[in-house]
Protein backbone atom coordinates (compact mmCIF):
# COMPACT_ATOMS: atom_id res chain seq x y z
CA UNK A 1 0.00 0.00 0.00
CA UNK A 2 2.67 2.28 0.55
CA UNK A 3 3.33 5.83 2.28
CA UNK A 4 6.87 5.61 1.18
CA UNK A 5 5.50 5.72 -2.87
CA UNK A 6 7.95 3.63 -4.10
CA UNK A 7 9.48 6.24 -5.43
CA UNK A 8 12.77 4.24 -5.85
CA UNK A 9 13.83 6.09 -8.97
CA UNK A 10 11.79 9.23 -7.67
CA UNK A 11 12.65 10.05 -4.38
CA UNK A 12 9.47 9.08 -3.35
CA UNK A 13 8.19 8.03 0.42
CA UNK A 14 7.77 4.45 0.95
CA UNK A 15 5.11 2.90 2.56
CA UNK A 16 2.19 1.24 0.56
CA UNK A 17 3.40 2.77 -2.34
CA UNK A 18 7.08 3.31 -3.24
CA UNK A 19 10.05 2.84 -1.14
CA UNK A 20 12.54 5.43 -1.89
CA UNK A 21 16.12 4.14 -4.04
CA UNK A 22 17.51 6.97 -3.81
CA UNK A 23 20.37 7.72 -2.05
CA UNK A 24 22.08 6.20 1.61
CA UNK A 25 20.49 2.78 1.04
CA UNK A 26 20.42 0.77 4.60
CA UNK A 27 21.63 -2.82 3.87
CA UNK A 28 20.73 -5.52 6.01
CA UNK A 29 23.48 -7.50 7.60
CA UNK A 30 22.13 -11.03 7.14
CA UNK A 31 22.96 -13.99 6.10
CA UNK A 32 23.27 -14.72 2.35
CA UNK A 33 23.21 -18.45 2.62
CA UNK A 34 19.66 -18.62 0.88
CA UNK A 35 20.63 -20.91 -2.34
CA UNK A 36 19.59 -19.36 -5.08
CA UNK A 37 17.38 -20.87 -8.06
CA UNK A 38 16.98 -19.75 -10.84
CA UNK A 39 14.72 -20.45 -13.29
CA UNK A 40 14.01 -19.04 -17.09
CA UNK A 41 12.07 -19.77 -19.72
CA UNK A 42 11.59 -18.98 -23.25
CA UNK A 43 14.54 -16.65 -23.72
CA UNK A 44 15.69 -15.32 -26.76
CA UNK A 45 18.92 -14.84 -27.82
CA UNK A 46 21.62 -12.22 -27.60
CA UNK A 47 25.29 -11.32 -28.24
CA UNK A 48 27.65 -12.13 -25.32
CA UNK A 49 28.49 -8.47 -24.86
CA UNK A 50 25.03 -7.37 -24.98
CA UNK A 51 23.13 -9.79 -21.56
CA UNK A 52 19.81 -10.43 -22.57
CA UNK A 53 16.96 -8.97 -20.95
CA UNK A 54 15.75 -11.94 -18.61
CA UNK A 55 19.57 -12.82 -17.86
CA UNK A 56 19.66 -9.09 -16.41
CA UNK A 57 16.75 -9.57 -14.33
CA UNK A 58 18.07 -13.08 -12.72
CA UNK A 59 21.14 -11.50 -11.80
CA UNK A 60 19.27 -8.63 -9.76
CA UNK A 61 16.95 -11.59 -8.47
CA UNK A 62 20.64 -13.20 -7.14
CA UNK A 63 21.54 -9.84 -5.88
CA UNK A 64 18.54 -9.71 -3.86
CA UNK A 65 18.83 -12.69 -2.43
CA UNK A 66 22.34 -11.86 -1.77
CA UNK A 67 21.04 -8.52 -0.15
CA UNK A 68 19.22 -10.70 2.20
CA UNK A 69 15.59 -11.41 0.73
CA UNK A 70 14.31 -14.85 1.06
CA UNK A 71 13.19 -14.97 -2.39
CA UNK A 72 12.93 -12.43 -5.63
CA UNK A 73 10.73 -13.22 -8.32
CA UNK A 74 10.67 -11.64 -11.79
CA UNK A 75 8.70 -11.35 -15.39
CA UNK A 76 9.96 -9.73 -19.24
CA UNK A 77 7.61 -9.52 -21.68
CA UNK A 78 7.89 -8.88 -25.34
CA UNK A 79 4.56 -9.49 -26.96
CA UNK A 80 3.54 -12.45 -25.91
CA UNK A 81 6.83 -13.42 -24.88
CA UNK A 82 7.47 -14.28 -21.46
CA UNK A 83 10.58 -15.06 -19.90
CA UNK A 84 10.65 -15.72 -15.99
CA UNK A 85 13.30 -15.79 -13.28
CA UNK A 86 13.63 -16.73 -9.76
CA UNK A 87 16.12 -16.64 -6.88
CA UNK A 88 15.98 -17.99 -3.17
CA UNK A 89 13.01 -19.29 -1.44
CA UNK A 90 8.89 -18.65 -1.51
CA UNK A 91 8.79 -19.46 2.57
CA UNK A 92 11.82 -19.85 5.00
CA UNK A 93 10.47 -22.29 7.12
CA UNK A 94 9.91 -25.03 4.03
CA UNK A 95 12.73 -23.43 1.84
CA UNK A 96 10.43 -23.89 -1.20
CA UNK A 97 11.84 -22.03 -4.39
CA UNK A 98 10.60 -18.97 -4.79
CA UNK A 99 7.80 -19.48 -7.88
CA UNK A 100 7.45 -16.68 -10.46
CA UNK A 101 3.47 -17.73 -11.03
CA UNK A 102 2.70 -17.18 -7.19
CA UNK A 103 0.76 -14.74 -5.54
CA UNK A 104 1.92 -12.00 -3.33
CA UNK A 105 0.24 -8.54 -2.13
CA UNK A 106 1.09 -5.99 -4.48
CA UNK A 107 0.50 -2.63 -1.94
CA UNK A 108 0.23 0.67 -4.09
CA UNK A 109 0.09 -0.93 -7.11
CA UNK A 110 -3.42 -1.14 -6.18
CA UNK A 111 -3.94 2.49 -6.86
CA UNK A 112 -4.43 2.18 -10.70
CA UNK A 113 -7.09 -0.65 -10.42
CA UNK A 114 -8.97 1.99 -8.21
CA UNK A 115 -8.41 5.14 -10.86
CA UNK A 116 -10.00 2.99 -13.18
CA UNK A 117 -12.78 2.35 -11.65
CA UNK A 118 -13.30 6.05 -10.88
CA UNK A 119 -12.42 6.43 -14.27
CA UNK A 120 -15.12 3.88 -15.81
CA UNK A 121 -17.92 5.68 -13.57
CA UNK A 122 -16.65 9.39 -15.05
CA UNK A 123 -17.21 7.58 -18.66
CA UNK A 124 -20.88 6.26 -17.56
CA UNK A 125 -21.57 10.26 -16.17
CA UNK A 126 -22.04 8.98 -12.89
CA UNK A 127 -19.46 11.35 -11.57
CA UNK A 128 -17.16 13.67 -12.88
CA UNK A 129 -13.51 13.80 -11.30
CA UNK A 130 -13.73 17.93 -10.80
CA UNK A 131 -16.50 16.95 -8.30
CA UNK A 132 -15.39 17.87 -4.93
CA UNK A 133 -14.83 14.81 -2.06
CA UNK A 134 -17.39 17.08 0.34
CA UNK A 135 -20.04 16.20 -2.90
CA UNK A 136 -19.33 12.38 -1.95
CA UNK A 137 -18.43 12.36 1.29
CA UNK A 138 -19.65 15.33 3.21
CA UNK A 139 -18.07 15.57 6.15
CA UNK A 140 -14.95 13.21 5.41
CA UNK A 141 -12.40 15.25 5.31
CA UNK A 142 -12.92 18.33 7.74
CA UNK A 143 -10.47 18.42 10.08
CA UNK A 144 -7.38 20.19 11.38
CA UNK A 145 -7.53 22.98 8.72
CA UNK A 146 -8.68 20.30 6.03
CA UNK A 147 -11.62 21.45 3.87
CA UNK A 148 -13.01 18.20 1.58
CA UNK A 149 -15.23 20.93 -0.40
CA UNK A 150 -11.95 22.29 -2.12
CA UNK A 151 -10.52 18.99 -2.91
CA UNK A 152 -11.47 17.20 -6.33
CA UNK A 153 -11.46 13.35 -6.39
CA UNK A 154 -8.59 14.07 -9.50
CA UNK A 155 -6.33 15.88 -6.99
CA UNK A 156 -6.77 12.32 -4.63
CA UNK A 157 -6.02 10.44 -7.61
CA UNK A 158 -3.00 12.43 -8.98
CA UNK A 159 -1.79 13.06 -5.16
CA UNK A 160 -2.10 16.97 -5.38
CA UNK A 161 -4.54 17.16 -2.75
CA UNK A 162 -2.12 18.20 0.36
CA UNK A 163 -3.51 15.73 2.59
CA UNK A 164 -1.13 14.15 4.60
CA UNK A 165 -0.57 10.09 5.08
CA UNK A 166 -2.38 8.59 7.46
CA UNK A 167 0.22 5.58 7.03
CA UNK A 168 3.02 7.30 7.83
CA UNK A 169 2.03 7.21 11.38
CA UNK A 170 1.39 3.41 11.48
CA UNK A 171 4.18 1.95 9.53
CA UNK A 172 6.52 3.00 12.03
CA UNK A 173 5.19 1.58 15.60
CA UNK A 174 1.85 -0.42 16.70
CA UNK A 175 0.42 -3.36 15.72
CA UNK A 176 1.00 -3.34 11.81
CA UNK A 177 4.07 -2.63 11.99
CA UNK A 178 4.84 -4.93 14.72
CA UNK A 179 1.80 -7.24 13.08
CA UNK A 180 -0.03 -8.01 16.68
CA UNK A 181 -3.22 -7.86 15.58
CA UNK A 182 -4.13 -8.81 12.26
CA UNK A 183 -7.62 -8.78 12.33
CA UNK A 184 -8.07 -5.14 14.25
CA UNK A 185 -11.31 -3.83 12.51
CA UNK A 186 -9.85 -0.71 11.00
CA UNK A 187 -12.73 1.60 9.02
CA UNK A 188 -11.55 3.73 6.00
CA UNK A 189 -12.72 6.85 7.86
CA UNK A 190 -10.84 6.20 11.05
CA UNK A 191 -7.54 5.87 9.33
CA UNK A 192 -8.60 9.13 7.14
CA UNK A 193 -9.11 10.77 10.08
CA UNK A 194 -5.39 9.58 11.87
CA UNK A 195 -3.78 10.63 8.71
CA UNK A 196 -5.77 14.51 8.84
CA UNK A 197 -4.71 14.70 12.58
CA UNK A 198 -0.76 14.02 11.93
CA UNK A 199 -0.07 17.58 10.79
CA UNK A 200 -1.76 21.06 9.41
CA UNK A 201 -2.02 21.58 5.85
CA UNK A 202 1.37 22.43 4.13
CA UNK A 203 0.05 23.62 0.59
CA UNK A 204 -3.07 24.06 -0.95
CA UNK A 205 -5.18 21.45 -2.89
CA UNK A 206 -3.76 21.44 -6.61
CA UNK A 207 -0.43 23.28 -5.43
CA UNK A 208 2.18 20.12 -5.78
CA UNK A 209 2.78 16.33 -5.78
CA UNK A 210 2.80 15.01 -2.24
CA UNK A 211 2.34 11.06 -2.54
CA UNK A 212 -0.29 10.03 0.55
CA UNK A 213 -2.56 6.76 0.85
CA UNK A 214 -4.91 8.83 2.62
CA UNK A 215 -5.67 9.83 -1.01
CA UNK A 216 -6.75 6.55 -2.03
CA UNK A 217 -8.62 5.52 0.56
CA UNK A 218 -10.73 8.79 0.35
CA UNK A 219 -10.90 7.53 -3.74
CA UNK A 220 -12.59 4.03 -2.77
CA UNK A 221 -14.87 5.37 -0.23
CA UNK A 222 -15.91 7.59 -3.23
CA UNK A 223 -16.61 4.17 -4.88
CA UNK A 224 -18.56 3.14 -2.39
CA UNK A 225 -20.47 6.58 -2.23
CA UNK A 226 -21.67 6.36 -6.05
CA UNK A 227 -22.41 2.73 -6.74
CA UNK A 228 -23.04 1.63 -3.48
CA UNK A 229 -21.08 -0.96 -3.72
CA UNK A 230 -17.16 -2.04 -1.87
CA UNK A 231 -14.76 -0.81 -4.03
CA UNK A 232 -13.51 -5.02 -3.97
CA UNK A 233 -16.95 -5.73 -5.81
CA UNK A 234 -16.52 -2.69 -8.25
CA UNK A 235 -12.68 -3.34 -9.03
CA UNK A 236 -13.74 -7.65 -9.69
CA UNK A 237 -17.06 -6.71 -11.82
CA UNK A 238 -15.13 -4.11 -13.96
CA UNK A 239 -11.59 -5.13 -14.10
CA UNK A 240 -10.93 -8.74 -12.44
CA UNK A 241 -13.67 -10.50 -14.35
CA UNK A 242 -13.37 -8.90 -17.89
CA UNK A 243 -9.09 -9.31 -18.23
CA UNK A 244 -9.96 -13.16 -17.09
CA UNK A 245 -7.32 -12.29 -13.58
CA UNK A 246 -7.75 -15.80 -12.11
CA UNK A 247 -4.90 -15.27 -9.32
CA UNK A 248 -6.42 -11.36 -8.74
CA UNK A 249 -8.24 -10.64 -5.65
CA UNK A 250 -9.53 -7.59 -3.14
CA UNK A 251 -9.22 -9.18 0.53
CA UNK A 252 -11.18 -6.61 3.08
CA UNK A 253 -10.99 -8.52 6.33
CA UNK A 254 -9.28 -11.75 5.89
CA UNK A 255 -5.54 -11.47 6.73
CA UNK A 256 -4.50 -14.75 5.35
CA UNK A 257 -3.18 -15.72 1.45
CA UNK A 258 -4.47 -18.86 -0.21
CA UNK A 259 -3.08 -20.99 -2.92
CA UNK A 260 0.58 -20.91 -4.17
CA UNK A 261 1.73 -17.96 -2.60
CA UNK A 262 4.94 -15.98 -1.43
CA UNK A 263 5.40 -15.61 1.77
CA UNK A 264 6.10 -12.16 3.29
CA UNK A 265 9.10 -11.78 5.71
CA UNK A 266 10.02 -8.52 7.45
CA UNK A 267 13.67 -8.08 9.17
CA UNK A 268 14.22 -6.61 11.58
CA UNK A 269 17.50 -5.87 12.88
CA UNK A 270 19.11 -9.78 12.91
CA UNK A 271 15.77 -11.11 13.20
CA UNK A 272 13.19 -12.36 10.01
CA UNK A 273 9.81 -12.53 11.06
CA UNK A 274 7.08 -14.31 8.77
CA UNK A 275 4.51 -11.58 8.12
CA UNK A 276 2.17 -13.62 5.26
CA UNK A 277 -1.23 -12.81 7.74
CA UNK A 278 -1.47 -9.18 7.88
CA UNK A 279 -3.98 -6.70 8.64
CA UNK A 280 -5.48 -5.79 4.69
CA UNK A 281 -7.62 -3.15 6.42
CA UNK A 282 -4.54 -0.80 7.28
CA UNK A 283 -4.34 -0.51 3.36
CA UNK A 284 -7.68 -0.98 1.69
CA UNK A 285 -8.31 0.55 -1.29
CA UNK A 286 -4.54 2.57 -1.29
CA UNK A 287 -2.73 -1.25 -1.57
CA UNK A 288 -4.83 -4.28 -0.07
CA UNK A 289 -4.86 -6.36 -3.53
CA UNK A 290 -2.99 -9.64 -4.05
CA UNK A 291 -2.30 -10.75 -7.54
CA UNK A 292 0.69 -12.13 -9.78
CA UNK A 293 3.41 -10.99 -12.24
CA UNK A 294 0.98 -12.39 -14.70
CA UNK A 295 -2.03 -10.72 -13.91
CA UNK A 296 -0.21 -7.57 -13.07
CA UNK A 297 1.51 -7.83 -16.43
CA UNK A 298 -2.08 -8.54 -18.23
CA UNK A 299 -3.90 -5.41 -16.80
CA UNK A 300 -0.90 -3.26 -16.65
CA UNK A 301 -1.17 -3.05 -20.73
CA UNK A 302 -4.93 -3.44 -21.24
CA UNK A 303 -5.07 -0.59 -19.07
CA UNK A 304 -2.79 1.27 -20.73
CA UNK A 305 -3.89 0.36 -24.29
CA UNK A 306 -7.25 1.45 -23.89
CA UNK A 307 -8.92 -2.26 -23.21
CA UNK A 308 -10.57 -0.81 -19.70
CA UNK A 309 -11.16 3.11 -20.57
CA UNK A 310 -12.60 5.36 -23.19
CA UNK A 311 -10.01 7.42 -25.05
CA UNK A 312 -11.61 10.82 -22.92
CA UNK A 313 -10.45 8.99 -19.77
CA UNK A 314 -7.24 7.04 -20.97
CA UNK A 315 -6.21 10.60 -21.77
CA UNK A 316 -7.32 11.09 -18.43
CA UNK A 317 -5.51 8.37 -17.00
CA UNK A 318 -2.27 9.48 -18.86
CA UNK A 319 -2.30 13.49 -17.84
CA UNK A 320 0.76 13.94 -15.31
CA UNK A 321 1.58 16.18 -12.64
CA UNK A 322 5.55 17.24 -12.17
CA UNK A 323 7.16 14.73 -9.64
CA UNK A 324 10.48 16.26 -9.73
CA UNK A 325 12.16 19.82 -11.27
CA UNK A 326 13.99 18.15 -14.07
CA UNK A 327 10.67 17.00 -15.53
CA UNK A 328 11.89 13.29 -16.02
CA UNK A 329 9.07 11.62 -13.79
CA UNK A 330 5.16 12.56 -13.76
CA UNK A 331 2.10 11.00 -11.88
CA UNK A 332 -1.31 10.16 -13.39
CA UNK A 333 -4.06 8.76 -11.90
CA UNK A 334 -2.79 5.49 -9.86
CA UNK A 335 0.48 5.33 -12.22
CA UNK A 336 3.56 6.99 -13.32
CA UNK A 337 5.34 8.20 -16.29
CA UNK A 338 9.47 8.18 -16.41
CA UNK A 339 12.67 8.38 -18.86
CA UNK A 340 14.14 5.63 -17.59
CA UNK A 341 18.22 6.67 -17.31
CA UNK A 342 18.87 4.14 -21.21
CA UNK A 343 16.29 7.09 -22.49
CA UNK A 344 13.18 4.96 -22.58
CA UNK A 345 10.03 6.08 -21.21
CA UNK A 346 7.91 3.84 -19.42
CA UNK A 347 4.78 3.98 -17.07
CA UNK A 348 4.88 1.89 -14.02
CA UNK A 349 4.17 2.16 -10.08
CA UNK A 350 5.65 -0.14 -7.10
CA UNK A 351 4.01 -1.21 -4.63
CA UNK A 352 5.26 -1.95 -0.77
CA UNK A 353 3.22 -3.55 2.47
CA UNK A 354 3.83 -5.02 5.16
CA UNK A 355 6.22 -8.66 4.08
CA UNK A 356 6.46 -7.71 0.07
CA UNK A 357 7.12 -5.09 -2.47
CA UNK A 358 7.26 -4.96 -6.04
CA UNK A 359 7.49 -2.84 -9.29
CA UNK A 360 6.17 -2.86 -12.65
CA UNK A 361 6.95 -1.16 -16.18
CA UNK A 362 5.21 -1.04 -19.33
CA UNK A 363 5.71 0.55 -22.49
CA UNK A 364 3.17 2.92 -24.16
CA UNK A 365 1.91 0.47 -26.33
CA UNK A 366 2.28 -2.29 -24.06
CA UNK A 367 4.64 -4.63 -25.86
CA UNK A 368 7.24 -4.06 -23.60
CA UNK A 369 7.50 -5.47 -20.09
CA UNK A 370 9.07 -5.80 -16.65
CA UNK A 371 8.49 -6.49 -13.37
CA UNK A 372 9.50 -8.26 -10.10
CA UNK A 373 8.93 -8.78 -6.67
CA UNK A 374 10.08 -10.02 -3.23
CA UNK A 375 9.00 -11.24 -0.28
CA UNK A 376 10.53 -9.03 2.18
CA UNK A 377 9.33 -5.68 3.55
CA UNK A 378 9.78 -3.77 6.91
CA UNK A 379 8.26 -0.51 6.06
CA UNK A 380 11.47 1.24 5.30
CA UNK A 381 12.69 2.53 1.99
CA UNK A 382 15.74 2.86 0.22
CA UNK A 383 17.42 -0.81 1.19
CA UNK A 384 20.49 -2.12 -1.33
CA UNK A 385 18.03 -5.02 -2.39
CA UNK A 386 15.41 -2.45 -3.48
CA UNK A 387 18.56 -0.70 -4.95
CA UNK A 388 19.93 -3.82 -7.01
CA UNK A 389 16.53 -5.56 -8.10
CA UNK A 390 15.08 -2.41 -9.07
CA UNK A 391 17.85 -1.65 -11.26
CA UNK A 392 18.22 -5.11 -12.67
CA UNK A 393 14.18 -4.32 -13.41
CA UNK A 394 14.80 -0.92 -15.51
CA UNK A 395 18.41 -2.22 -17.43
CA UNK A 396 15.55 -5.21 -18.42
CA UNK A 397 13.20 -3.33 -19.57
CA UNK A 398 15.59 -0.90 -21.12
CA UNK A 399 17.04 -3.93 -23.54
CA UNK A 400 13.84 -5.02 -24.25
Amino acid sequence: MTNVLDGSRNGLPAGTGRPSRASGHRRWLLPAAVAACLLLTGVGSASAAEPAPADILRAGAQKGVADGYPGVIGMVRQGDNAQYVHAGVGDRATKVPADPKAKFRIGSNTKAFISTVLLQLEGEHRLSLDDTVARWLPGAVAANGYDGGKITIRQLLNHTSGLPDYLSTLQVSGPYFLNTNPREVLPPQKLVDIGLARQAPQSAPGEKFGYSNTNYLLAGMVIKAVTGSEPAAEVQRRIIEPLGLRDTEFPTADPALYGNYLHGHAIRLILIDDVTVSNVQVSGSAGAIVSTLDDLATFSRALLTGKLLAPAQLAELKTTVPVDAAGNVGYGLGLEHMKLPCGKWAWGHNGAVLGYFSEWLTSEDGTEQALHANNEFHMLAGTQGQADTGKAMTDAFCAL
